[in-house]
């Protein structure tokens, strides 16, 4: 039997926390109520950028980009999270599985992609105020959408290369939802050119992204330095700091997983389930909040609808 078809047979075993079945229905509940608020918190800032013209500006626009990028890593994890913890069924195909890897890890990809765009959205705003509007067209910002889907079927490859592997006995994941590095550790075959494969496709996405992320703002605090006044300076680089946030938001669980997943195979189990329950939940999570409490202009918006429905309901 060739590895590809041996492996089309197999199923995997979604795990929940090792040792606390009995409290699973008790981690549902907070579980499901974080989902709640990623789908209610992304859907209404969609819906109040495509409602209200005066949003319809490339900040808004990358902003919808980054709440549709969460919906779709929510709605990956959502069902398989949901059955494990409340229902106790764990059972995955392997063809299930590998789709629904590939979802979480090229919406990540896409994440940072528009992470991407909108420091170089503040850039410009920031730096070449007067050609704003000129470098960020909407014919442009549809060409940064369409690479950001472009960047992440980079992963398609990697996704090949598992079908080619082999797996051992245990057919048992360390959490409740497909990642690539959990998956590989079960293979008895050789894994380098997948290990090597999905390292240089996050150093070349990911890892670039931070690098030009930084260095968007180290132009923007160049910037910023050069006005007179410490208030105008304020007011400047506080149009920033709801993206900053967001960019923690992702990097640091991002970041904290990976090492984990490479250099912690001594650590209890619970770590690696908590660092990647974090890394799905918490940006998709915080994402509209941040934005929510930081934006006037969604917060006007929010004010308005809120009058004009007691207006109605009187």
């Amino acid at each position: 039997m060739s590895p590809g078809n041996s492996s089309r047979a197999l199923a995997f075993l979604l795990t929940g926390i090792p040792g606390m079945a009995r409290f699973h229905r008790w981690v549902f509940l907070p579980c499901c109520l974080m989902y709640l608020i990623t789908m209610l918190g992304n859907s209404t800032i969609l819906l109040i950028v495509r409602v209200n013209r005066r949003l319809h500006q490339p900040m808004y626009y990358f902003l919808s980009m980054l709440a549709i990028t969460d919906l779709g890593l929510t709605l990956s994890t959502l069902p398989t999270v949901l059955r494990v913890f409340w229902f106790g069924s764990g059972e995955i195909s392997f063809p299930v599985c590998l789709t629904q890897m590939f979802c979480i890890h090229a919406f990540s990809f896409m994440e940072s992609s528009v992470l991407l765009a909108m420091a170089f959205d503040r850039y410009v705003a920031i730096c070449c105020p007067l050609r704003y509007s000129s470098i960020l067209t909407s014919a442009r910002i549809a060409k940064i959408g369409l690479g950001m889907v472009c960047r992440s079927l980079t992963l398609l490859p990697l996704i090949c290369l598992l079908t080619q592997l082999q797996f051992c006995s245990s057919r048992v994941l360390s959490h409740s939802f497909c990642l690539h590095q959990d998956v590989m550790n079960l293979a008895c075959a050789n894994t380098t050119p997948s290990v090597v494969y999905g390292l240089t496709a996050i150093l070349l996405v990911m890892g670039l992204d931070a690098i030009l992320i930084c260095l968007s703002y180290i132009l923007i605090l160049k910037a910023v330095l050069r006005l007179a006044s410490w208030k105008e300076r304020l007011k400047v680089f506080s149009t920033c700091v709801a993206h900053i946030c967001v960019v923690l938001a992702f990097y640091v669980p991002l970041i904290g997983l990976s090492v984990v997943h490479r250099f912690g195979k001594d650590l209890a189990p619970l770590v690696h389930i908590i660092m990647g329950n974090i890394y799905i939940l918490v940006p998709a999570v915080l994402n509209p909040i941040i934005y929510g409490v930081r934006t006037k202009q969604i917060q006007r918006i929010q004010i308005s609808i809120k009058i004009s429905d007691d207006r109605t309901a009187h």
